[in-house]
């Protein structure tokens, strides 16, 4: 018994990392096959989902997409799959596996290039951050699940396939949601607007998008009862942090011109 507690003690201090804001994180499965999980549950969407097929929409977004994707940092760039998806729905999403979907009701509340690069910068800050990898952590944790010495997820046979497929963050796909912290969504924030700041999209525009989705979003719970941080706190939060980023919008070596 002393000899196994020793081994899982090892295994928890050797998947302790840091994320891109410094934040300690435990990850104790493989990223390559938190990804894999991020690809099928793309796919799987792609065949439920109406795809909307309007070059001059897809053009639009595909421009804010790959000029958030191509500032970031090694084998992250590039080479992103970017779907729009024909719906009412004001969201998008970005998985492992450089996967990225926008729903065309959001391009109603983002109403600029900038905006939904705001989006778009803390949808991928969730990839960065191997947000799905931690939520998939602690919820093997909590569940009693893991089994540190094969943390398996093959995912066409895994018993828990639905609570894993839903962790990664598409839980209308399988039925089940399991949303990200207000703690991992307020590190979005932050590592998208500096995304966003570095692909040269104006970092203030945040904020307008931020109380644009405030006036969309009449009838959001308080946010005790939230997984989300209120449109105001984030606003707050943005406009504090607006000074650090300006310069590396500054900087950026071009301003990219997207038009809808």
């Amino acid at each position: 018994m002393k000899k196994t507690l020793t081994l899982v003690a090892a295994a928890l201090l050797a998947a302790c990392t840091q994320s891109p804001t410094g934040r300690s994180q435990l990850l104790l499965n493989n990223e390559g096959q938190v990804d894999q999980m991020g690809i099928q549950s793309f796919d799987e969407l792609k065949k439920k989902e109406k795809i909307d097929t309007d070059p001059k929409t897809n053009r639009y977004v595909q421009c804010v997409a790959g000029a958030i994707t191509h500032v970031l940092p090694g084998e992250q760039q590039g080479n992103w799959e970017v779907v729009v998806f024909d719906s009412k729905e004001v969201n998008a999403f970005a998985l492992p596996g450089k996967k990225i979907g926008v729903y065309t009701g959001l391009l109603k509340v983002a109403d600029s290039p900038d905006q939904l690069a705001a989006v778009l910068g803390h949808e991928v800050g969730h990839v960065l951050a191997h947000h799905s990898n931690e939520r998939l952590t602690q919820n093997q944790l909590t569940t009693g699940a893991l089994v540190l010495a094969e943390v398996a997820l093959g995912v066409s046979d895994t018993k828990n396939r639905d609570l894993y497929m839903a962790a990664i963050g598409l839980g209308a796909t399988v039925g089940v949601l399991l949303p990200y912290s207000r703690k991992q969504e307020s590190e979005a924030d932050a590592i998208g607007l500096k995304l966003m700041a570095q692909a040269g999209f104006d970092p203030s525009q945040a904020v307008t998008l931020w109380h644009n989705m405030e006036k969309s979003n009449s009838g959001a719970p308080p946010e005790l009862l939230s997984t989300h941080p209120s449109a105001g706190t984030r606003i707050q939060r943005l406009e504090k942090a607006l000074p650090s980023v300006l310069p590396l919008y500054r900087a950026a070596p071009s301003h990219p011109s997207c038009k809808l």
